[in-house]
C-alpha cells in the first residue's frame, strides 16, 4: 500500500506514523525544507498539545458535530497514550498540556524521529501543483510526479505568515471536485471604529466580552483583553473572532460589549460605587476609580460622564463596533476549508473522490485557544491514517 502524505505538519505527520505502523509505505511531500514548521510556533513555541477539558463547544465549523465525531474516535486519552509512548512527558498548565520541556522543538522532533524510524520518506522542498486519479493517484510537484494507492491532503491552512501557509491545499481539494468553505482567519484581534483606542492602548485587563453579530448575541467569554491601537485583542476576543470574520464577511453589523465588572449586576456596580464615594468624599469620580481600574481605563470612563449611575452602566456595557479582523497572516488558524458534508467522519475519506483522505487545517474545522486545533490535528491525522492504510477505498 503506497500512501502519500501532502504537508509535513503535526497532522501529516501524525496520519503518516499512523499509517507506516499499519505496515504502509508512505512518503511525505512537504513545500518547506523541513517538516514541521508551523508546529514549532504553536502555544508560543511551548506547543500546547492539547486540552483535558474536551466538549464539543470547543470545536467549530459548518458542521459542528462533524470534528467531535471525529475527536471521539481518537481523543484525549489516545493522544496522550500517543505521545507517552515517544518519551513525551506532560504537565498541566490550567488544563492545557503541554511537554514537560515546554519546547514545541521537541514534539517534532519525536515525530519526526518516528517518521523516520518507520521508514516514512520525508521529501522537503516539494511543492505539490496537481493531484489526478487515474486508477493510481499521480501526485505532480516541480520536479517529479510520484504515485500512490491512496493520498491524504494535510496541506495546512493559510493562517500565520510562517513560510507554507497558504491556499495550496484548498486549492487542491477544489481541483478535485471538493467544495471550499470560503477561509477567514481565526484566533486573532479585532479591529474597531472610533477615535479613543490609542487611549487605551497598552493595557491588559480581565473583562467579559459579548459578540453581537446584525444585534443578535452569538456568545460570550471572559478573561485577560489586550487593548490595543487598533482594537481589541487576546484570548476572550480570539475566541469570538471566528464568528466576527464569519459576519462581517456577510456585510453583518458586529459589535463587542466589554463587561469590566462582570461580578456584579448594574444594580449592585452602582452600589458598590456609591459606597466607596462615600468612604472618601473628597473624591472625584474618576478619583474614587483608583485602585480598581488602570488610569488609561479610567480616563476613557470618565469621558462624558456626569454621574455614577452613568458610569456603571458604562462599565457594564462598553461597546466597541468591529469594522474588521486582524488579517491572515496574524491569525493563529484558519476557519473554513474542505466542506465536511463531502468527508466521511468515520475514516476521514472523500465522498468524492475513493482514496482522498483529509486531515488537519485544510478541513472546515477549527478550534478554540487552548490546545484544540492541535488536538483536531492528531484526532484528524491518526484518523486519516489509520483508515487509508487498513480500508479499502468505498
Amino acid at each position: 500500500m503506497q500512501i502519500i502524505v501532502i504537508g509535513g505538519g503535526a497532522a501529516g505527520l501524525m496520519a503518516a506514523v499512523t499509517a507506516a505502523r499499519i505496515g504502509a509505505s508512505v512518503t511525505v511531500l512537504e513545500q518547506n525544507d523541513t517538516v514541521g514548521k508551523k508546529l514549532l510556533a504553536t502555544g508560543n513555541g511551548k506547543c500546547n498539545l492539547t486540552n483535558v477539558k474536551q466538549e464539543p463547544a470547543y470545536y467549530r465549523g459548518s458542521e459542528p458535530l462533524f470534528a467531535w465525531n471525529v475527536i471521539s474516535a481518537f481523543g484525549l486519552r489516545e493522544t496522550l497514550k500517543f505521545f507517552t509512548g515517544l518519551g513525551v512527558y506532560t504537565r498541566n498548565k490550567n488544563g492545557g498540556l503541554y511537554p514537560f520541556s515546554e519546547q514545541a522543538l521537541a514534539v517534532r522532533d519525536i515525530l519526526r524521529m518516528e517518521a523516520e524510524h518507520l521508514h516514512v520518506k520525508l521529501k522537503t522542498r516539494e511543492h505539490v501543483q496537481n493531484i489526478k486519479k487515474a486508477g493510481l493517484f499521480q501526485v505532480t510537484t516541480q520536479s517529479y510526479t510520484y504515485q500512490a494507492d491512496r493520498v491524504i491532503l494535510a496541506a495546512g491552512g493559510a493562517a500565520s505568515n510562517i513560510p507554507g501557509s497558504g491556499m495550496d491545499g484548498f486549492h487542491l481539494a477544489e481541483s478535485l471536485g471538493h467544495t471550499i468553505i470560503k477561509p477567514l482567519p481565526a484566533l486573532v484581534g479585532l479591529r474597531g471604529t472610533g477615535n479613543y483606542f490609542t487611549k487605551w492602548a497598552g493595557v491588559r485587563f480581565e473583562a467579559s466580552l459579548s459578540l453581537y453579530t446584525n444585534d443578535t448575541r452569538i456568545l460570550t467569554e471572559r478573561g485577560e483583553v489586550q487593548f490595543t491601537d487598533y482594537g481589541i485583542s487576546g484570548i476572550p476576543v480570539f475566541q469570538v473572532s471566528r464568528f466576527a470574520a464569519r459576519a462581517l464577511d456577510e456585510g453583518q453589523r458586529v459589535l463587542a460589549v466589554l463587561d469590566f465588572m462582570p461580578d456584579f449586576t448594574v444594580e449592585e456596580l452602582l452600589v458598590f460605587l456609591e459606597n466607596r464615594q462615600e468612604q472618601c468624599p473628597y473624591k472625584t469620580i474618576s478619583e474614587s476609580l483608583i485602585g480598581l481600574f488602570p488610569q488609561k481605563l479610567i480616563s476613557l470612563f470618565c469621558t462624558e460622564i456626569k454621574s455614577l449611575a452613568e458610569l456603571a452602566e458604562k462599565l457594564k456595557e462598553f461597546p466597541v463596533i468591529i469594522r474588521e479582523v486582524h488579517s491572515m497572516e496574524q491569525a493563529q488558524v484558519t476557519c473554513g476549508g474542505v466542506f465536511t458534508a463531502e468527508i466521511d467522519s468515520s475514516t476521514m475519506e472523500s465522498k468524492k473522490i475513493p482514496g482522498l483522505y483529509f486531515a488537519g487545517e485544510v478541513v472546515d474545522v477549527d478550534g478554540c485557544c487552548g490546545g484544540y486545533n492541535l488536538q483536531w490535528a492528531w484526532s484528524s491525522g491518526a484518523l486519516a491514517g489509520r483508515s487509508s492504510a487498513a480500508e479499502a477505498p468505498s
